[in-house]
This record gives C-alpha cells, sequence and structure tokens, in this order.
C-alpha cells in the first residue's frame, strides 16, 4: 500500500486523504543514454527518486501525492539517433499548465517538477503561469540536489550516462543495465573558447557532440555509489517537501514574513 501514489489508490482512498498538501510530477525523457542505459532512463530515475522522496516525505507526516509521470521530453537535437521522441517545450508547458489547472479545481495549491531531463526548461513557462493560478509550482532538477557532494561520491561524474547517471541506475534498474556495452563516453570539445568555458551558449547536436550519445566515461559506475548519491538526494528532497508541506500560504509566502 502506497497512499501517496495516485497511480494505485481508489477514489475511496483519495477521499479518505483528503486534500493533499502537496503534489510531485516526474518529468523524464525518451532518448539513447549511450550504449547501455535505456531509453526510458530519465523518466526511471525520476520516478524512482520521486517514490523514495514521497514515501520518506509521507513518513514524517506530509500529505504528498506523486502524480503519474511524463515520460517524453525536449530532444530535438538527439534525434539523429533511432527512436528518440521529441515534444517541444511548448507542448510540455501546456500539459504542465492542464495539471496545473487540474490541481487547482481540486484544491492543491503546491506542485513540485522533479525533471529528470537536462533538455526540459521549465523556468520560461513558470514564469508565464505565475499569477494565472493559485498553485505555487516549484522545478527541481533531482540530479543537481546534491552537486556539493559529487566529488566525493563519484570520479567524473559525467555529463549524460556518464558515471553518476549509469550508477544510479545500477541501483535502482540493475537489470536494464548492460555495462558491459558501454563506450567511454568521449566527447569532441568546442572549437570556440567562449563556448568551451560556459559563457556563452548554443544547442548541441549530439551525433556532432558524441559518438554514441553518452558523455562522460560510465565505467567506474557502480550501484553502491548510485545508492549513496541517491539516499543523499532523497533525504534532502524529503525535507522540501515536508517543510513546502507544513508551510502556510500566507501572503508572504514562500519568502520570511516581514
Amino acid at each position: 500500500m502506497r497512499p501517496w501514489c495516485l497511480s494505485e489508490v481508489t477514489l475511496k482512498q483519495v477521499r479518505e486523504m483528503g486534500v493533499p498538501e502537496v503534489a510531485v510530477l516526474p518529468i523524464g525523457a525518451c532518448e539513447p543514454h549511450g550504449l547501455h542505459l535505456p531509453y526510458g532512463t530519465d523518466t526511471y530515475e525520476a520516478m524512482a527518486v520521486a517514490e523514495r522522496a514521497c514515501a520518506l516525505a509521507y513518513e514524517r507526516g506530509a500529505k504528498v501525492m506523486l502524480l503519474p509521470p511524463i515520460p517524453y521530453g525536449v530532444d530535438a537535437n538527439l534525434l539523429s539517433f533511432p527512436m528518440t521522441i521529441h515534444v517541444q517545450q511548448a507542448t510540455l508547458n501546456q500539459i504542465v499548465r492542464d495539471i496545473v489547472f487540474s490541481l487547482e479545481r481540486h484544491g492543491v495549491d503546491k506542485l513540485v517538477l522533479l525533471n529528470g531531463h537536462g533538455g526540459n526548461e521549465f523556468v520560461g513557462g513558470l514564469r508565464d503561469l505565475y499569477g494565472q493560478t493559485k498553485v505555487w509550482v516549484f522545478l527541481v532538477n533531482w540530479w543537481q540536489v546534491g552537486h556539493d557532494r559529487w566529488g566525493e561520491i563519484f570520479e567524473t561524474v559525467g555529463d549524460h550516462a556518464g558515471e553518476m547517471e549509469t550508477s544510479v541506475c545500477l541501483a535502482v534498474i540493475p537489470h536494464l543495465v548492460r555495462l558491459e556495452d558501454a563506450d567511454e563516453g568521449a566527447v569532441r570539445p568546442f572549437r570556440i573558447d567562449a563556448l568551451e568555458k560556459g559563457w556563452a551558449w548554443t544547442t548541441r547536436p549530439w551525433e556532432r557532440l558524441t559518438k554514441n550519445s553518452g558523455h562522460g566515461d560510465p565505467r567506474c559506475a557502480t550501484a553502491e555509489k548510485g545508492e549513496r548519491y541517491l539516499r543523499l538526494v532523497v533525504e534532502r528532497i524529503a525535507d522540501f517537501l515536508l517543510e513546502l508541506a507544513k508551510s502556510p500560504l500566507d501572503e508572504w509566502f514562500p519568502f520570511q514574513a516581514p
């Protein structure tokens, strides 16, 4: 029994629980992750983090509700790889808006987007949404939650299907990881210095950046590293959900009152 998981509960249970204090919406993608991780990696990871965090927050007294995930993301720059599914950001923003207005209808006034894909950029859409709904929407990119501890846990971290992501997958979906097929995840550097240093930005066509869509060497990944990082991330997100659930929506929310 997971009373905090909407896809698993009944109408009777929903009525008994009452209005959730916080809803959590995991968002992933459908794209290749090197030669060794599945196309659904981002969704599997976001769901695993969301499930663990919601369970912990619920145990601590937060009335949370985990919503079914959105399994597609913005992937135009990976369409050169077969079976990548690309959804425009405007489409994702509209789906989020529709979910927000549904939640508002049911009295839910706090929503956390738990994003699992780096190509999804919700900030602009959420700014546009402000003032049009009573629902406060928060964005969490789960892999960034423990960035201050990356160096303690991982040797190289990686960007996409690298050591960190592969370690997390070994912890949550080991039966879908084919580490024996992994390559070194080598990438080509930018030829322009500002892009390489990061203060200028452009989209990265991944067929030019990488050979097999991986970015970072996954071959040092272990399930133990993945579990260690997940514990850190889940603890922090659960604390956030609990604090959010218990914070009143007064005139100064989400800031300290004067």
